[in-house]
């Protein structure tokens, strides 16, 4: 019964929601017109990318 409250606690999802918003804010980016906007954008949705699936893991954990 552990796992189902870890897998349900608040802060999982709280945190989830930021990473998909770091990730919108990578996909607005790339419409962005100042230099080197493509490669700020990639490495933005990149990183929201890798700290998403780390969420998303710890809640199946």
């Amino acid at each position: 019964m552990e796992s189902m409250e870890n897998a349900n606690a608040e802060g999982h999802y709280k945190f989830l929601v930021l990473t998909i918003v770091a990730g919108l804010v990578g996909v607005y980016l790339r419409f962005a017109e100042f230099p080197h906007a493509t490669l700020v954008s990639n490495l933005v949705l990149l990183v929201a990318s890798f700290v998403a699936l780390k969420a998303v893991f710890g809640i199946l954990k």
